[in-house]
């Protein structure tokens, strides 16, 4: 069990993603993706969603994202956050979204 005060530090926000393509030099298959959270900027993210998406139709799709992680370096590509996601017993994930639009970087809670 974790404490409210905990769940408190995890800083998840609403970004349209604004571009995607496909991280090629990723050891399992991935999208490189940009997402613009309004005032906090634009944040770059290494996702493994190939199952179910095509960077072509991730372009506009709002999604859910940690941004107070600190960033990582995923072979040649700095992620700087963590784009939320539901995985499947195949680890296929379906990216956690909102129902209706909204500003970017919203802060979910």
């Amino acid at each position: 069990m974790i404490s409210w005060s905990d769940f408190e530090k995890v800083d998840m926000r609403v970004g349209t993603i604004i571009h995607a393509e496909v991280f090629a030099e990723a050891k399992n298959p991935a999208y490189k993706l940009q997402i613009d959270f309004g005032p906090l900027g634009k944040k770059k993210s290494s996702a493994q969603i190939t199952k179910f998406y095509q960077p072509e139709n991730l372009i506009g799709k709002q999604v859910i994202a940690v941004v107070n992680f600190p960033p990582k370096q995923i072979g040649p590509f700095m992620s700087e956050c963590l784009v939320m996601g539901a995985v499947d017993n195949e680890k296929g994930v379906t990216l956690l979204s909102t129902d209706l639009k909204c500003e970017n970087g919203l802060k979910v809670g």
